[in-house]
């Protein structure tokens, strides 16, 4: 994936918020790439009258980017950075289907299991269908795994207002094929987005990293939005912190069933956790701003994988069942 004078890359971001706007406005540094945004109501307003606004420890500053809620106006991207939550997805798929090129990929920077999560995993589950992820098989219809590239986002990002996107920490990403191996298209897409400014790892399985970021985001969100604790006071509370490690040791025999062993305890991945402070995850967030939560592919996928394998996960289906219930009295997850 290379771009020149004569023939620009053309990227296109759906899903302008904290990591997609992100990603729009380092890729926009780059002299020989063209980047345009999907958006629209207030964002697209804002990145139409002022751009798009970059904050970080050097300030603020304006990125201009070329902004519009018709993806045929935008034309033919050889790259389109897929940045919503999970409960966005199916409504973007058609947008997303028509910007891409004949030869363009979809870089997808999503928490949680994806829809192309099965394909090329070999073992038991090799194509497995996830009826909470993909309920008639549309996303892996309209966007086939051969178009998708994995991509695991390890930086932390916020939206003050529309438009406007604030850079925290970190820069790291991991990216790789769904069917396994390094090929040099995603070694160039890994040198396109290392000028941009990310620290960028290719993972010849990147499932695996996939399924390693969930292990710690399927319980501290979904405990959160529950409870309305940040992360801190969560593991300060040894009934609720031995409660997260019985679900993670659940997560965590499934990924030795699928390949996706993890050699880490709980215990280990809390101290990680701890280091981060007092933060509130996203879904607590969500929860706060009356959005739908993304739960079905942090939990409720999981929870499809163990009963595919007859595994008994007692643990994972509490927590589904009570943060749905939660949701659902709040109407931010569907009936």
């Amino acid at each position: 994936m290379t771009a020149t004078a004569s023939t620009p890359l053309r990227v296109a971001i759906v899903g302008a918020g904290a990591i997609g706007g992100l990603f729009a406005a380092w890729l926009s540094q780059l002299p020989h790439v063209r980047v345009s945004v999907l958006a629209r109501g207030a964002t697209l307003q804002s990145l139409r009258s002022q751009g798009l606004l970059l904050s970080s420890v050097q300030g603020t500053r304006a990125v201009q980017v070329h902004a519009s809620d018709d993806p045929v106006s935008l034309g033919p991207q050889d790259l389109v950075v897929l940045a919503v939550k999970s409960p966005a997805v199916k409504d973007v798929v058609p947008a997303v289907r028509a910007l891409l090129a004949p030869e363009g990929r979809v870089l997808v920077a999503m928490n949680g299991v994806p829809w192309w999560f099965f394909h090329g995993l070999g073992g038991s589950c090799d194509g497995l269908h996830l009826p909470s992820v993909d309920p008639d098989g549309a996303l892996a219809a309209a966007l086939p795994a051969t178009r998708v590239v994995g991509c695991v986002v390890h930086l932390s990002s916020s939206t003050p207002g529309p438009g406007h996107v604030r850079h925290i920490h970190g820069n790291g990403l991991i990216i790789g094929e769904p069917a396994g191996g390094v090929g040099p298209r995603i070694q160039a897409l890994a040198a396109l987005l290392e000028q941009a400014g990310f620290a960028v790892t290719v993972s010849e399985r990147i499932q695996r990293d996939v399924w390693y970021k969930l292990w710690g985001n399927m319980t501290m969100n979904p405990v959160s939005a529950l409870t309305g604790a940040t992360c801190d006071r969560i593991l300060d509370d040894p009934l609720v912190r031995d409660y997260i490690s019985a679900v993670m040791r659940e997560a965590q025999a499934i990924g030795a069933r699928i390949g996706c062993a993890i050699d880490q305890s709980p215990e280990d991945r809390h101290a990680v956790t701890r280091k981060l402070g007092a933060f509130k995850t996203s879904m607590l967030q969500d929860v706060e701003a009356g959005r739908a939560i993304e739960l079905d592919a942090l939990v409720g996928a999981v929870r499809d994988i163990g009963q595919h394998l007859q595994l008994s996960t007692p643990n994972i289906d509490a927590l589904l069942g009570l943060t749905r219930l939660m949701a659902q009295t709040r109407g931010l997850y569907p009936v």
